[in-house]
């Protein structure tokens, strides 16, 4: 079956982009290939992720720069899963990442909203397990 490989973050600079989401966020750093030109293929991701990950574009243009930290319009468009929601939370909050709000219950599981360094918005998220 097919699966989502990579998501498009545009970013302002690659490097800081890369600081905040493995020193902050957790991720690894999977890939940094220099494409020339300035370009590069640069690719982070949750720890041991496998499938969907994060290629981080740095913004080319006026157009692209317009929609650096506000690519959904103001909404979550990010979500991060977590297998242990105070962890993961604790983790981030020490590593300076900014929650805009505390964390809460909801039917479908604990969350708290954040956002990355240019101000695009995630959810922290431990899901319910699915009952049958």
């Amino acid at each position: 079956m097919a699966h989502i490989g990579l998501i498009t973050v545009v970013v302002r600079n690659y490097d800081d982009a890369i600081a905040f989401y493995t020193d902050k966020v957790g991720f690894d750093l999977i890939e940094d290939t220099d494409l020339g030109d300035g370009k590069r293929w640069v690719i982070v991701g949750p720890k041991g992720a496998t499938e969907t990950r994060i290629l981080l574009a740095q913004a080319r243009g006026e157009r692209q720069t317009c929609v650096i930290g506000d690519q959904t319009g103001g909404r979550v468009g990010f979500f991060l899963n977590s297998d242990d929601f105070i962890r993961d939370h604790d983790r981030m909050t020490k590593a300076g990442v900014h929650f805009l709000e505390a964390p809460r219950n909801e039917p479908y599981g604990t969350v708290a909203v954040f956002e990355d360094l240019y101000g695009n918005k995630w959810d922290l998220i431990e899901l319910k397990p699915v009952q049958p």
